[in-house]
């Protein structure tokens, strides 16, 4: 660990803050010819692995890699012609790939991901990008020095819903956005290691804790429920705010936020909070934009006051708002609103200006193949899932973050700074 300590302390001197802007999207040298399959191995392959496994599943399926020997069997019946791996660290340095795809628990998420794009592969990953903002950072600037098509699993960025959501923001129709407030119901909290026992046969519990420091197994993590814990997973704020953000950071062309506040009960140790409120301020040239996030039922008061134009309350479940001089706009995964509606009754919408995609999964499979662009590359998302992370930091550490983004560094706090850059444990060193 010592020779990792002094690549860490190396890593905070030098910094990053010769990165180029967040607002570049890179396109990537391409692997294959158009016509060609692309060689791909997948690094965990079910639940949402397994979805994403299946989107990708019209290419050549290389190599199939989980820690979990039920999931792994099950893929492979499918893909009968991949090989079977355990380590991805085996399967990326033995197999000839193009491209990987990675779908583990956030702490892998960054040593796969990392090792796989330093072996020159292109990598669609899940999200949020990483656990922490050191990892995001350098996968971003990974992808960039070696120009590889990357892609970030936010898959609702591909709707055409959002797209209209943007071409709305950016043309004005509500004027100057001041602030918005976004909010999901779910809760992942209250992680506690229970009692250590062998670990079941299926599952290699070496590989699985991957970067973490080890400990004993125990009941409660695997499958899905290593979201609930800071060791493995980012709770509610990880899991969610990467998609419900993103039309935020898409439409007002966001970056590093300035400062992040959050609120919640009382910081547990091991386990993610039932609820957290986050703001995140931005500069915005001479003005501050304000974000909110509100989770685990909490919703902004501001929705208890919307009213449909005949005077009936605003039924409206998670999403965002937008706040701006002119007017507001409502929206979710689906669906859109101006209001109030009888301001926008003869409102004349801009023609879209966004060209559909062709799906979140094949955009990256053609920038794989031909080096164009895809929507949520390191590049775009790492910058968004930084910002989500720093709300979990800001409530870890019990303050606001004064944030130097350029630097990589929190200004008032050392103990928030300890939480963005990681130890990894000897062997998935990122």
């Amino acid at each position: 660990m010592s020779g990792l300590r002094a690549t860490r302390r190396q890593f905070i001197k030098s910094s990053v803050g010769t990165a180029c802007s967040l607002l570049i999207l890179p396109h990537a040298h391409a692997s294959t010819r158009a016509n060609e399959k692309l060689r791909i191995g997948i690094v965990g392959v079910a639940n949402r692995g397994r979805a994403n496994l299946d989107a990708v599943g019209g290419e050549d399926i290389v190599a199939l890699c989980d820690v979990d020997e039920r999931y792994l069997q099950e893929a492979g019946r499918v893909f009968k012609g991949a090989a079977l791996y355990r380590d991805y660290r085996e399967m990326i340095s033995g197999e000839s790939l193009d491209a990987v795809v990675v779908s583990t628990p956030d702490h892998t998420h960054g040593p796969a991901s990392v090792m796989a794009m330093r072996h020159g592969l292109h990598c669609y990953c899940e999200k949020p990008l990483a656990r922490t903002v050191y990892e995001c950072r350098t996968m971003a600037g990974l992808a960039r020095e070696k120009g590889l098509a990357t892609q970030m699993g936010t898959q609702i960025h591909a709707g055409g819903n959002y797209r209209r959501v943007v071409e709305l923001i950016r043309s004005g129709a509500i004027g100057r956005v001041r602030e918005a407030h976004v909010w999901c119901g779910k809760s992942w909290s209250d992680g506690r290691f229970g009692p250590v026992k062998p670990p079941p046969a299926y599952l290699d519990w070496n590989l699985w804790q991957s970067a973490r420091p080890e400990r004993g197994y125990c009941d409660g993590l695997h499958p899905a429920n290593w979201r609930r814990f800071w060791e493995y997973g980012t709770g509610t704020l990880g899991d969610m705010a990467c998609h419900y953000v993103d039309l935020v950071f898409w439409a007002l062309d966001l970056g590093r936020p300035v400062r992040v506040e959050a609120w919640g009960p009382e910081v547990h140790e091991v386990g993610t909070p039932r609820s957290l409120k986050v703001r995140w301020d931005f500069q915005t040239g001479r003005d501050t934009f304000t974000l909110w996030w509100y989770d685990g039922g909490q919703r902004p008061s501001i929705l208890n006051d919307l009213r449909r134009s005949d005077g009936s309350a605003l039924n409206w479940g998670d999403g965002q708002l937008f706040i701006a001089d002119k007017g507001m706009l409502i929206s979710d995964y689906g669906r859109h609103m101006l209001l109030p509606e009888e301001d926008f009754a003869d409102f004349e919408r801009p023609a879209p200006s966004i060209p559909d995609s062709i799906g979140h999964h094949a955009e990256w499979i053609k920038a794989c193949k031909e080096g164009t662009a895809t929507t949520c590359n390191f590049e775009y998302s790492g910058a968004l899932a930084e910002a989500v992370l720093l709300g979990n930091v800001a409530y870890r550490a019990g303050s606001a973050v004064d944030w130097d983004g350029d630097n990589m560094r929190v200004r008032n706090s050392g103990r928030a700074q300890a939480l963005i850059v990681p130890e990894f444990r000897a062997g998935f060193e990122v």
